[in-house]
């Protein structure tokens, strides 16, 4: 898996331009954002994790990919039964919301490739379109699957955590101070994201 080609450029910027940013580019040295390149796979684990701890999330996708039988596409899953979903430990809203994403992905109603052409905002948009999928998972998506740069996802608590412990700030950080630091990091807000996520988990996240 490769880093984005903006990476290291995006590094020494983001380190000119803010002492905390600094400090964490040069405390983790290890690993970069990746993409897996599969849209499907990142939605379902996506829609998976919601709302529950690390943790849970990797136990449920577990007994889901072994349902699947490690073959996570719309054509294996549009055929396992609502029981065998549950039986993985997925709500009734997070079983329709995955069986539902098979269907349109196999209908082709939903078409990864459009994103491509479209900006942040219209992508998450039309990410958004999909049941069980918000703002905060069309981010996920964007910034892990599509690698986009600048991707600042404001409704992370992981995130906000990570600027009130680097920042001094109280828990949650002002709007105005986040506003200020997605000005501050643009284009690279993506980057920043992912070093202050690791300033709190060591273990670098991947959807």
């Amino acid at each position: 898996m490769r880093k984005p080609n903006y990476w290291n450029k995006a590094k020494s910027i983001l380190s000119k331009k803010d002492k905390v940013m600094k400090k964490l580019i040069s405390s983790y040295k290890d690993g970069a954002l990746v993409t897996r390149n599969d849209v499907f796979f990142s939605l379902c684990k996506s829609i998976i994790g919601q709302q529950i701890s690390v943790a849970a999330a990797n136990s449920v996708f577990s007994k889901f990919e072994k349902s699947c039988k490690g073959k996570i596409n719309a054509k294996v899953v549009s055929t396992l039964s609502t029981q065998s979903l549950k039986r993985c430990g997925l709500s009734r809203q997070k079983v329709r919301g995955i069986k539902d994403l098979a269907k349109k992905f196999i209908n082709k109603e939903f078409n990864p490739q459009l994103i491509k052409k479209m900006n942040d905002e219209e992508a998450i948009e039309y990410l958004s379109q999909l049941r069980q999928i918000g703002r905060w998972s069309a981010e996920m998506i964007l910034l892990f699957t599509f690698n986009r740069s600048n991707i600042w996802p404001l409704q992370d608590i992981g995130l906000l955590r990570a600027i009130s412990n680097n920042y001094k700030k109280k828990y949650f950080p002002p709007k105005t101070f986040l506003n200020k630091l997605y000005k501050k990091f643009t284009p690279y807000c993506s980057v920043a994201t992912w070093y202050l996520w690791r300033s709190i988990d060591d273990e670098p996240i991947q959807y």
